[in-house]
């Protein structure tokens, strides 16, 4: 989850609240304070709250919660006359587009910082790395208007950020360190997005760069921002960066895309909600004046409509789905804190369930081997669970019916992947590294308890892990066998399935080398899965 840094004395300056009242009262609205330093704090906020995820969107947030500034805030949008076209086929690479422009910004280190912070969060959150939406800011006094979203030969060249030399868009993808690492997002087209303007000076290769002549800097004032993706998503983020841009006296008006529709759309959307539901759902009664107000902290809008509420929802809060999710609001809004503890009216006594001292007991023996507990996600992607690993796909895995991203498409049906890819997150912490986790998969729908481990180091052999299995095993006093295995993730020669009582319960060994640089890691890499 993104961890936002927020200096102190770019928040007072935008809200007026002081360091102490943050620190003891930002956990109050639903996120984790994850360190606190002498000139900022660093916060943890869930995915579901992109809008969050800038000084400018906790500002806004933190004055409504503390009744500094309450209320839904309106956002004025005026026409720009500037106009943005498509050719058709950018729509078989990268069809949508959400463009806008903000007028007056003061921009200076800390804001500069905060914006280019907010872009890279939204690309990982909305964006899924980039691949869904991507999102390009400019200094609007560099370039000229009308602007052409087309699709461009490789060999066309250009100076991308942070380059003084003109490279072509496949040189890009090859030596530039963001072509590098989003490459594999437009490795099956033949030619590639950009956005030119009225003199043909590039302003981006989305997703991957922008042009070095449209660098944000502190003497920009009026910015250009485009948004290209895969579906309608770009404009839920676009309004999250308008609205932020908004928080620091910048005016935004609308870009026209294809002489038709003009973005962005900051209308709030509306939604009924009844008192009944939300005693229903909180457990306790309020009146009608007090969810108003509730709703009020949290930035709505809202008013009695007849015998329901009807509550004005902002453009940039893409999460508010179903009335559910108003309603946690209005616990928010009302204060944890506030509410009392009741005791249950029945009694009753609890113990330990067999799956939990089972777990208890792994855990024990794991962390006594020098191995740290993680939790990854139980729901991944076939990609991540099979062709990282080099692996067959497996029959009966368990489909998601509606997944919200191509990331999570599937409940995991081993561990080991999710222990690789929390690896490749944090391959800038120093060596060795060594994670476990004791969880649940699911393969022809049964869940199955598993234990998974790996280890990276220069050092990491099959010697190693084979004396971790056997200590595992030793430990619960278990009896076992070990057979050659033809695992594909694993190195030939260095892996052996697990044998007890006759089956196959598990495999260990050395991490095949097309393994470790499909996750994008370098050092070798052992690792174990076993039933329970």
């Amino acid at each position: 989850m993104p961890v936002i840094t927020v200096y102190y004395d770019d928040l007072e300056e935008l809200s007026g609240i002081d360091k102490k009242t943050v620190i003891r009262r930002i956990p109050m609205m639903g996120c984790d304070i994850e360190r606190i330093e002498d000139d900022h704090i660093d916060i943890e906020f869930f995915p579901n709250r992109p809008d969050l995820y800038s000084t400018e969107g906790v500002a806004r947030a933190l004055k409504g919660f503390l009744g500094i500034e309450t209320g839904i805030r309106e956002f004025a949008v005026a026409p720009s006359g500037i106009k943005i076209t498509k050719d058709k086929e950018i729509e078989k690479i990268r069809p949508f587009l959400a463009c806008a422009v903000i007028r007056g910004m003061q921009f200076n280190s800390r804001s500069i910082e905060s914006l280019m912070a907010l872009q890279e969060s939204l690309h990982w959150a909305v964006g899924r790395n980039r691949r869904k939406v991507s999102i390009g800011v400019h200094d609007l006094a560099r370039i000229k208007p009308p602007f052409k979203y087309i699709a461009q030969d490789p060999d066309f060249k250009f100076i991308p950020l942070d380059f003084t030399e003109p490279m072509t868009m496949r040189e890009i993808l090859e030596k530039h360190p963001k072509g590098v690492k989003f490459a594999n997002i437009l490795e099956k087209f033949d030619k590639y997005p950009l956005i030119l303007d009225a003199e043909d000076n590039v302003l981006s290769f989305p997703p991957i760069i922008n042009c070095e002549l449209t660098r944000v800097t502190e003497e920009t004032t009026d910015l250009f921002i485009e948004v290209t993706g895969l579906d309608r998503s770009v404009s839920v983020a676009l309004n999250i960066v308008v609205a932020s841009l908004a928080e620091r006296g910048g005016r935004i008006e609308s870009v026209t895309i294809d002489g038709k529709s003009q973005t962005p759309q900051l209308e709030p959307a509306i939604m009924n909600l009844e008192n009944s539901e939300v005693t229903e759902l909180l457990g306790f009664a309020l009146t009608d004046e007090e969810i108003i107000s509730c709703l009020h902290k949290m930035r709505y809008g809202a008013r009695i409509s007849g015998k329901t509420i009807e509550v004005s929802v902002p453009a940039y809060r893409s999460d508010i789905l179903h009335n559910w999710d108003l309603i946690e609001d209005i616990g928010i809004g009302y204060g944890f804190d506030k509410i009392q503890p009741e005791l249950p009216s029945t009694s009753t006594t609890g113990k330990s369930h067999p799956i939990s001292k089972l777990k208890d007991s792994i855990n024990e023996i794991m962390t006594g081997l020098g191995y740290f507990e993680v939790m990854p996600f139980t729901l991944t992607s076939e990609k991540v669970q099979f062709d990282m690993m080099r692996r067959e796909k497996e029959k009966g895995i368990t489909h998601i019916l509606y997944p919200i991203s191509e990331d999570h498409t599937i409940v995991r049906s081993t561990i080991l992947p999710n222990l690789l890819e929390i690896l490749s997150i944090n391959k800038h912490r120093e060596l060795p590294q060594r994670i476990f986790d004791a969880g649940e998969v699911v393969l022809a729908c049964r869940t199955e308890q598993r234990l998974g481990a790996v280890a990276i180091h220069p050092q990491a052999n099959f010697t190693e892990i084979q004396a971790v299995v056997d200590a595992v095993l030793r430990e619960r006093r278990i009896e076992y066998e070990v057979a050659e295995s033809n695992d594909p993730a694993f190195i030939e020669g260095r892996r052996a399935d697990i044998i007890i009582k006759g089956e196959k319960t598990g495999v260990f060994g050395e991490i095949h080398p097309g393994v470790i640089s499909n996750f994008g890691l370098e050092h070798p890499i052992i690792g174990f899965e076993l039933g329970l």
